[in-house]
């Protein structure tokens, strides 16, 4: 369960990153509304996530954070990434592929080895 929280997590934090483009620097009441919400939602769950999901990994010995944050940010990294490419027009090159494509590995490798 504390899986499907972090992943919602994540998807939320794609609304919100999105979002922030439609606020146009908080000053659309109804985007700026909706973009609080999901950060507030988003990063309320993934608290609850990390309740009982790993911490005390590679990544919280050099970033203070554990498994479930890398996760959470990966997840929001390569949605906000491929809404952009889909949705918004952002260039798909190769090096951006790429990249997605090693942030998914490591996401990947995370939740194996937790």
């Amino acid at each position: 369960m504390n899986w499907l929280l972090l992943v919602v997590a994540g998807l939320l934090e794609v609304g919100w990153a999105v979002g922030l483009k439609y606020t146009e620097g908080f000053t659309k009441f109804w985007p700026s509304v909706w973009t609080l919400g999901a950060m507030l939602l988003s990063i309320t769950m993934l608290g609850l996530a990390m309740r009982d999901l790993p911490v005390g990994t590679v990544f919280h010995t050099v970033a203070g954070f554990g498994t479930a944050y890398a996760v959470w940010t990966g997840i929001g990294a390569v949605g906000t990434v491929i809404v952009g490419i889909y949705l918004l027009g952002d260039p798909a090159t190769a090096g951006r592929l790429i990249s997605i494509g090693l942030i998914l590995l490591g996401i990947i490798g995370l939740k194996l080895s937790s």
